[in-house]
């Protein structure tokens, strides 16, 4: 059986999926284990939004209008299935929005973990235009919500490498008070 502390040291970002991608039904569970994540007085502050076939092509529009470009931007046909990650703010005075914020960035992670874990290639993808009104009102975004990016999902490549990364010096990142 594998650990979880491998799973998640062997995670990496395939910026080069297949075609492949799971189904709606095979994503069920693992948005309701994301779920699980730290979120302070359960507010659930959160969406995510499934893009497939021409809603892909839809947002390379929004991108590009965005950006100030002629042509529709290719970075959304890059893989069969993205995932906006939406945090939706909810007044709360015990919950500040940034503490959504990072709840939502936090299921956006686990779910990119499962997705791995499940043998999916996925990158998380974002930039300036992620706040773009085009953008926005590509995703029908209300007032209280923001786009935090996409995951771009995929089948990893037969010919895939895997990642490497710079050993992590675990030592200097944690201190004692």
């Amino acid at each position: 059986m594998t650990k979880l502390v491998d799973v998640v040291a062997g995670r990496r970002s395939w910026s080069r999926v297949t075609a492949d991608a799971p189904t709606h039904e095979e994503l069920l569970p693992l948005v309701a284990a994301s779920a699980r994540v730290a979120d302070h007085s359960a507010l659930r502050p959160w969406r995510l939004i499934e893009l497939r076939g021409r809603a892909r092509e839809k947002l390379g529009a929004a991108i590009a209008k965005a950006e100030g470009d002629k042509h529709p931007s290719t970075k959304p046909l890059r893989a069969s299935l993205l995932i906006a990650i939406v945090v939706t703010v909810k007044k709360n005075s015990k919950v500040p929005a940034w503490e959504q914020e990072a709840v939502a960035s936090g299921v956006a992670h686990m779910l990119s973990l499962l997705l791995h874990d499940a043998g999916w290639g996925v990158f998380w993808r974002s930039g300036t235009y992620t706040r773009s009104r085009p953008v926005r009102k590509m995703h029908k975004l209300a007032k209280n919500e923001q786009l935090l990016g996409w995951l771009y999902v995929g089948g990893v490549p037969a010919d895939a490498k895997p990642g490497s990364r710079k050993p992590v010096d675990a030592e200097s990142l944690i201190s004692e008070l």
